[in-house]
């Protein structure tokens, strides 16, 4: 029988006594449950050999896929490092790893262009963390450096986060730390780490499993309870308690954690209640619903008293281990410390459950659209929150790669960039949302780079001259331009091919915009004059127009992408080029949009899908049709980490210089990770995204 757990109001006096990183939460179930029943005993089928450190915390199997009897389990053993047993229990080797507290492992990880079985454990005497490859019954050391961590060390676990195919892992600390790093791996297949985001519960955290496929990581809080949060570290972690003592069905402290896979419908998470000496399984396609408990017993018939760490396996072993192995650490074993090797069948059978269908441990889920790097970030902006907004680009005809980015913080100004996403300038002129820019505005005779910006500080068109010589912004705005409106937000320029008449268009957060014309006052500055108004049914922001067209294209955030004239004389008719109920693989909130020019009125359009941290990409020309989509992923080698929550875009097909020959995509990125920093910019070549999705380059 299901029990539920965990009352709402509980669950977050629990989550915020002390919590930093996880201080909003979720709840697994809505309902206190009844005390667990009476367990039933399952029998291991073996023993291991007590290990050689005295200690027992956690062991991993590594599978050979080739002859699945020949499958190893690797153990922690303390200061006797890591141990390795077949599956009958008995020792084949052992290797030096420092104090060893924690492991675990994935299959086919490329390590120098082959598919490796990599390890990660824990020294708990330096904190630190250790990579090593496995093959046959021999560990190799792997890591490029032992990875210091900076806390004292309790669990670890690898990671595949599916959004972007990349390797993650997640140390868990006495302190509550939840540090998680992304895996390296150079060309030589050294391995290393650099650290994702650091997230914190109010006290120890001992163990941590992660679920590939649903993206989950869950992590026993020793004392506090089971919890699990998004491991994707470009989302929010959204945690979510799912037993606990006195409010749930754990005792006093939650142990161990494993996940078992069986496929739909038999999908199980396995903790263990160290303080009852019982394994309770919760249902994770039931949102870890409480399903039952067991009991252990060893081979000689003696009870288990604390299960400690966990792991679990659908894979067939043959002998007695037909549907797959749970390996639980018995640290008080009579004899010494071991590991008990119990048969997933007889402890699912024991509860009635299905064992549905081996899943091969290799297989990595495959992120859903394809994924990109960018080349370059820009330095972080210097306002917390949400503050990076909206970049545009200058390309520079006669030196590529003296090329500028123009981008704003909506809380103090606009930067200037250069094309390796170094500050040339910060002008803290008030709340700057979103900026654009034009070549060849003519200013009293001469042609300059005209910059405009919407102002929320002064509620105007913020007017400036791109200084390309001196790399610099100059403020030639006759006097403040009041854009009259409540909230000016969303903001692009257009220049009209019919008439060589440049515009500004500003659009408020309840959805009013408006077109201005941008002119020459005379005395060497630019004002505005009002030419039309129309409205959107709800909040809109990012747009892009398209000159040699007279295209206007507008992100209406929770509705779709529109298309509609950009003269002065066009009115407010406008059809929908794309909807967010209409087409799966766009996400509210549309935000940034930005123009590929291919020449000739060909291109494409790129929009920042932001419920998704995705960018459809649409053809320019006839009826704008959907092409796909991409994702920008992190770069562990350079450092850079990937793009979410974007908020603007750029995007220009001019030669940008070294790397950006072809163009390049500008976006906010609204999570600044590897490791956590205020926002900033990224700088993804075009090329990279041409080739992702078999586009045009120009």
């Amino acid at each position: 029988m299901m029990g539920r757990n965990i009352t709402g109001p509980l669950l977050a006096a629990v989550a915020f006594a002390g919590s930093v990183g996880l201080a909003s939460c979720a709840t697994a179930q809505d309902e206190v449950g009844p005390p667990a029943a009476a367990a039933r005993a399952v029998a291991a089928r073996a023993n291991t050999a007590p290990t050689n450190g005295g200690q027992a915390n956690r062991a991993v199997l590594v599978f050979d896929q080739i002859e699945p009897a020949n499958s190893r389990i690797v153990a922690t053993a303390g200061l006797g490092g890591l141990e390795v047993y077949g599956l009958d229990g008995q020792r084949r080797g052992a290797t030096p790893a420092g104090e060893a507290g924690s492991v675990d492992v994935r299959h086919g990880v490329m390590l120098a262009g082959r598919p490796a079985n990599l390890l990660v454990s824990t020294d708990t005497t330096t904190n630190s963390l250790r990579f090593f490859s496995m093959a046959g019954d021999v560990l190799s050391e792997v890591g490029a450096r032992a990875v210091p961590l900076g806390f004292a060390v309790e669990g670890v676990c690898l990671f595949q986060n599916a959004s972007d195919g990349l390797l993650y892992l997640v140390a868990v600390g006495d302190g509550g730390e939840i540090d998680q790093h992304l895996v390296v791996v150079d060309d030589e297949g050294r391995v290393d780490s650099r650290q994702a985001r650091r997230l914190n519960l109010p006290s120890p955290a001992e163990h941590c499993v992660a679920d590939d496929a649903s993206g989950q990581i869950y992590v026993s809080e020793q004392a506090v309870g089971l919890w699990r949060f998004n491991g994707d570290p470009e989302t929010d972690a959204t945690p979510v308690l799912i037993d606990a003592p006195r409010l749930g069905r754990i005792t006093e402290e939650v142990g161990g954690v494993a996940l078992y896979d069986g496929g739909e419908g038999a999908r199980y998470l396995i903790a263990s209640d160290a303080s009852s000496g019982r394994l309770y399984v919760y249902d994770r396609d039931q949102d870890d619903a409480w399903v039952g408990a067991i009991s252990l017993v060893g081979e000689d018939g003696v009870a288990v008293g604390e299960p400690g760490g966990l792991h679990a396996a659908s894979v067939a072993l043959g002998g007695g281990l037909a549907a797959g192995a749970l390996i639980a650490a018995d640290e008080d074993a009579e004899g010494g410390a071991n590991y008990k090797i119990v048969p997933v069948a007889s402890l699912l059978g024991a509860l009635n459950l299905p064992l549905g269908v081996a899943q091969d441990p290799a297989a990595a889920p495959a992120p859903p659209v394809p994924t990109v790097k960018a080349l370059y970030e820009t330095v972080p902006v210097i306002s917390a929150g949400d503050a990076a907004d909206d970049p545009a680009i200058w390309a520079n005809p006669s030196d590529p790669a003296a090329s500028l980015i123009v981008a704003t913080d909506k809380k103090s100004g606009l930067y200037l960039y250069d094309m390796q996403g170094r500050v040339l300038q910060h002008l803290p002129d008030g709340k700057m949302n979103n900026v654009d820019l034009r070549s060849g505005f003519m200013l009293g005779g001469e042609p300059i780079v005209l910059v405009t910006a919407s102002d929320r500080t002064r509620k105007a068109v913020a007017i400036y001259r791109l200084d390309t010589a001196g790399r610099r912004l100059i403020d030639i705005s006759d006097g403040v331009q009041a854009a009259e409106q409540g909230d000016p937000y969303g903001q692009c320029m257009y220049r009209s091919a019919a008439t060589g008449k440049t515009y500004v268009f500003i659009n408020d957060s309840n959805g009013e915009m408006r077109q201005w014309e941008l002119i020459d006052s005379g005395n060497g500055r630019v004002r505005i004059q009002r030419v039309r108004d129309f409205a959107f049914s709800s909040q809109a922001e990012g747009c892009v127009a398209d000159d040699e067209t007279g295209l206007l294209f507008v992100n209406e955030e929770d509705v779709a992408l529109w298309r509609m004239s950009a003269e002065p004389d066009g009115g407010a008719a406008m059809q929908a080029v794309d909807r967010v109920e209409a087409n799966p693989a766009i996400k509210d909130d549309l935000e940034g949009v930005g123009l590929y020019d291919l020449g000739g009125g060909r291109g494409y359009l790129v929009v920042s899908s932001q419920g998704n941290n995705t960018y459809a990409v649409y053809r320019r020309e006839g009826d704008q049709a959907y092409l796909g989509s991409f994702a920008v992923a992190a770069d562990g080698r350079a450092g850079v980490d990937g793009v979410s929550e974007t908020d603007g875009l750029d995007v220009s097909s001019a030669n940008l210089g070294p790397g950006f020959e072809h163009g390049a995509l500008i976006a906010q990125d609204g999570r600044n990770v590897l490791p956590g920093e205020f926002q900033n910019y990224k700088y993804i070549p075009w090329s990279r995204i041409a080739e992702a999705l078999d586009l045009e380059m120009r």
